[in-house]
């Protein structure tokens, strides 16, 4: 299938698809003309990268995991494990960053908001 129709079919961009085939994430062959030429399986092999992206990783991240999928072996197996392992080691440092982020504006929040009734309680006449 040409570049257009796994577009189509994925809900991926053409732009990303080439993008995609330029960091080594996805790969098509040429016809005379110097269409890509995907089969199938690329259409799988995209919705996994959107997964991959979606979960956090980086296009390199990505890259690193990928021989685990290509061919499988004892090998890239546990390259492919311990970079999970540490992408998910950063997921969680991440998680913990933000819940704190958001306990801080929920102390500003409380604040800005007692500030406020505070002022109501001020105003003079009907506006009260």
């Amino acid at each position: 299938m040409r570049i257009g129709e796994l577009a189509a079919r994925t809900g991926v961009s053409v732009r990303s698809l080439r993008y995609y085939e330029e960091r080594g994430l996805l790969s098509s062959s040429r016809s005379a003309g110097g269409q890509r030429h995907y089969t199938d399986g690329e259409a799988e092999r995209v919705a996994l990268i959107q997964r991959l992206y979606a979960a956090g990783l980086s296009s390199r991240t990505i890259v690193e995991l990928l021989p685990c999928v290509d061919s499988p072996s004892e090998e890239n197996s546990e390259v492919s494990l311990e970079r999970m392992v540490q992408e998910r080691d950063r997921l969680s440092q991440h998680i913990t960053d933000l819940v704190r982020t958001r306990r801080t504006l929920d102390v500003v929040i409380a604040t800005a908001r007692a500030h406020q009734d505070g002022l109501r309680a001020d105003a003079p006449g009907p506006c009260r």
